[in-house]
């Protein structure tokens, strides 16, 4: 049974070491960075390395491509994408396009899961380590975009993973250098920030914030809180789908990664992500993560069961050009 990590590779091909610690730790997926990244042939071949080395055809390959500032896949080979906060101004229609373009791009070299949408508002006075990847500033703005794009990104063939559970808008820094605390009371924040999640609830992948919520668990992050995923995730925002960690190696986190690894679980994650760290680091964080069971193996079933291959009949160049025509209508 897979381990419940997403892990991710050094480079564009798979060594030795690398594809030993694949196969003797079977990590249920990976997440690809722009260093796994060359061209079209080079990536359908790393991702089918990968699933042959834990022998699951099913295996997850995840990236972040959320269009805009936020994408590993690029040009000349990939199209980049549009930044969220354009297509909220634009409407459904565009957003719907710019999933089913992005998942053309993702299903065609094997990954079926998009670390994306971001269901965060776009807040006033606050860090852009959000900024223009929220749909918009309001849920009313958020939720109809956000489930255009995932909607999109599903014909196309990809899962999508809403993020940043239960809302990453209101905090000062980013989580990447020091950990970020929203003082929002909890009054402001069902009235605005877990809507969009409520709303989208039903999909099947899921990220946390490493981010204190002060009305709810001043000690811990909501990636490391029992009470944030339990009361707050599970509960109030309804979300049953996979919950996955954001990276533990970001230093919003402190101690060890095992120890990181550990206490994400422990709150009520379903998966660890692990990323950017030496083999020997992988290694020992794949150690202390055990293999998927109970709940998190059900969800996990359940996500890989409702994956679709993508849908016939889509003309890229048309769609291309109707997107360009809706964001120029728009003035965005």
């Amino acid at each position: 049974m897979a381990r419940a990590l997403i892990t991710d590779l050094a480079g564009t091909t798979l060594c030795d070491a690398e594809r030993a610690f694949l196969k003797s730790h079977d990590p249920l997926g990976i997440i690809l960075f722009a260093r796994n990244i060359e061209n079209t042939n080079q990536l359908s071949d790393l991702t089918e390395e990968f699933r042959n080395a834990v022998g699951r055809a099913d295996a997850p390959v995840m990236i972040d491509q959320e269009g805009g500032r936020i994408a590993r896949l690029r040009e000349p080979h990939w199209w980049s994408g549009i930044a969220p906060f354009r297509l909220g101004l634009a409407g459904e229609e565009a957003a719907w396009l710019a999933g089913r373009l992005l998942a053309l791009d993702m299903a065609a070299i094997g990954v079926d899961v998009d670390c994306a949408p971001c269901l965060d508002l776009r807040v006033a006075g606050m860090h852009d380590v959000i900024g223009d990847r929220a749909f918009g500033e309001t849920p009313e703005r958020v939720v109809p975009c956000a489930r255009a794009y995932a909607r999109g990104l599903e014909a196309g063939g990809v899962q999508p993973m809403i993020k940043h559970l239960p809302g990453h808008g209101r905090v000062g820094v980013d989580p990447h250098d020091v950990l970020p605390v929203a003082d929002a009371d909890l009054e402001t924040l069902r009235e605005a920030d877990f809507k969009p999640f409520q709303a989208l609830n039903d999909l099947s992948w899921g990220m946390t914030a490493h981010v204190v919520y002060r009305a709810i668990d001043g000690a811990r992050p909501a990636t490391q809180s029992h009470a944030v995923i339990h009361d707050v995730i599970r509960g109030e925002i309804g979300f049953d789908g996979v919950l996955t960690s954001d990276a533990i190696d970001m230093q919003a986190l402190s101690g060890s990664h095992p120890e990181r690894a550990k206490l994400s679980l422990d709150a009520g994650c379903d998966i660890v992500m692990h990323c950017n760290q030496p083999l020997e680091t992988r290694i020992a964080v794949a150690d202390v993560v055990p293999e998927l069971s109970g709940d998190a193996l059900r969800r996990v079933n359940a996500a890989l069961a409702r994956k679709t291959a993508p849908e016939g009949g889509f003309d890229k160049a048309e769609a291309l050009s109707r997107l360009e025509h809706l964001l120029e209508s728009a003035g965005v």
